[in-house]
């Protein structure tokens, strides 16, 4: 049976100072759930409660509705990836992957029948008979997995698994992580610091800031519909305006600027002439005509192939990002020309003045 994890109420403090209070969430069996977030917002901390290297000192941890706060780590059945791989390098790759079940004293043919399949899936059998110092860090790094796994637990941890790997490998092997997940069909709670390496292997994220929960939703939903200013900038890029809540035509709508931009999913709450907050990812606003828009100057270009990103000065001095698809190369503006820019309406996005809450219908 998969294992859920709820997480009840949680507090952690280290003295006089807390670190997580009154902390909440439900994971649910056999998906791949990530806590995201900068460094210090507790992410790891929360993941070390799960694991049980951390005491808790409110609330309470259930695994299948089975309290666990007083079952000590080893007997919590979890498989745990560090950072580092944690790795033994004096011994060889089978021999690390093998020592978790010598350990709990599995027979010596399932031992082996077990290694020989978890080498298969994360693709090291060709190394099997190597020393860590022989292997790269990706490969290491599938060496910590296999071993985690091949222990059969009910909860997969991984805190910042690829931190340590250069930007080509994290590529490779957070695509690996994914697909290895989903082969062995085990919880895991993932921590991570990269939003792209979250939207990338996830099924559900958390997003995480000073020990509290901003948004926990499917990938695709924090992009589009976050719920406060914070999830909105720190799961990808966005433009930031001031803007005011314009109710008065057949649409409702944002201004900002010289630019009206219709929102029909603006929600009930938003009050005419209210001040907000409008984000815009870069790829959500447009070069146009002329008219209702936003004039500026193009400070920068940078052509990437099959996408055109500009820096573009509004007259207040704001520096705006703007993603288009190259498309007809004749037409790219040149550093200096006047640019004119509306926005995707559809994906908008409107906050209150302060950013604490969405002013859109999720």
């Amino acid at each position: 049976m998969l294992t859920d994890i709820r997480v009840e109420n949680v507090t952690k403090r280290y003295g006089d100072k807390t670190v997580i209070e009154g902390l909440s969430l439900d994971i649910r069996g056999g998906e791949f759930f990530t806590l995201l977030g900068p460094s210090g917002c507790g992410k790891t901390t929360l993941l070390r409660m799960i694991a049980g290297f951390n005491t808790i000192e409110d609330g309470t941890i259930y695994f299948n509705g089975k309290p666990i706060n007083d079952i000590k780590p080893y007997k919590r059945d979890i498989g745990m990836v560090f950072q580092n791989y944690a790795i033994f390098p004096h011994m060889s790759v089978r021999k690390n992957i093998e020592y978790g079940l010598k350990q709990r004293k599995i027979p010596k043919p399932e031992i082996k029948k077990r290694v020989d399949e978890i080498i298969e899936t994360v693709k090291i059998g060709e190394h099997a008979d190597k020393s860590p110092n022989q292997l790269s860090g990706g490969q290491q790094q599938r060496v910590a997995l296999a071993r985690a796994i091949v222990i059969e637990p009910s909860v997969l941890l991984m805190d910042e698994p690829l931190s340590n790997l250069d930007a080509k490998l994290r590529v490779e092997m957070r695509t690996a992580i994914r697909d290895i997940q989903k082969e062995v069909d085990i919880t895991t709670v993932y921590v991570t610091h990269d939003q792209e390496e979250a939207l990338v292997v996830s099924d559900r994220i958390a997003v995480m800031n000073f020990g509290q929960i901003q948004q926990i939703g499917a990938p695709l939903e924090l992009y589009t519909r976050p719920a406060n200013l914070f999830v909105a900038t720190f799961v990808g890029t966005n433009n930031i305006f001031d803007g005011r809540v314009d109710l008065s035509g057949k649409v409702p709508g944002v201004r900002v600027g010289t630019l009206f931009v219709e929102t029909p999913k603006l929600s009930g709450e938003a009050a005419d002439g209210q001040s907000v907050k409008v984000a815009i990812r870069p790829e959500e606003m447009y070069l146009s005509a002329p008219g209702n828009a936003l004039d500026g100057k193009v400070k920068a270009r940078t052509f990437l192939g099959r996408y055109v990103d500009y820096e573009i000065v509004l007259p207040d001095g704001q520096v705006v990002e703007v993603s288009q698809d190259a498309g007809d190369f004749a037409n790219m503006l040149d550093v200096g020309e006047t640019a004119h820019l509306t926005a995707d309406d559809k994906r908008v996005n409107v906050f209150s003045a302060d950013g604490g809450h969405s002013l859109m219908e999720m």
